[in-house]
């Protein structure tokens, strides 16, 4: 859960590198608008971002993780963007001792009703 909103938590890195620490060979992602990016795609998109000095304030809260598979979990949660808010999914592996994130997506939330269940 620390690591997410993942791409945006500083703390665990900003470049190129650290990116491609925090996520499998194959990851890829389903964006808000049901666009699939691969991983290059995501991985330049958030360092141009990062290097830009984008300052973003987002606040994340309704985790729910839950094992699917040895050593796989799935984490989802809210993700606030200001106006906009999305439902987030991101499916974690581990592998030795290490997260990586295998698929991430987000779904946007037409009408936030924020006493509705999961």
């Amino acid at each position: 859960m620390r690591r997410e909103p993942i791409f945006h938590r500083p703390e665990f890195g900003t470049t190129r590198e650290a990116f491609e620490s925090m996520t499998a060979d194959d990851f890829w992602e389903t964006g808000a608008s049901g666009r699939r990016y691969s991983r290059n795609f995501v991985i330049d998109t958030v360092v141009k971002r990062y290097a830009e000095g984008a300052a973003e304030s987002w606040q994340a809260w309704d985790f729910y993780c839950q094992m699917i598979a040895a050593n796989h979990y799935l984490l989802t949660y809210t993700l606030h963007q200001g106006p906009r808010v999305t439902r987030r999914a991101t499916l974690w592996r581990e592998e030795d001792g290490r997260w990586v994130a295998v698929y991430h997506q987000g779904t946007i939330v037409e009408e936030f009703d924020d006493h509705a269940g999961r």
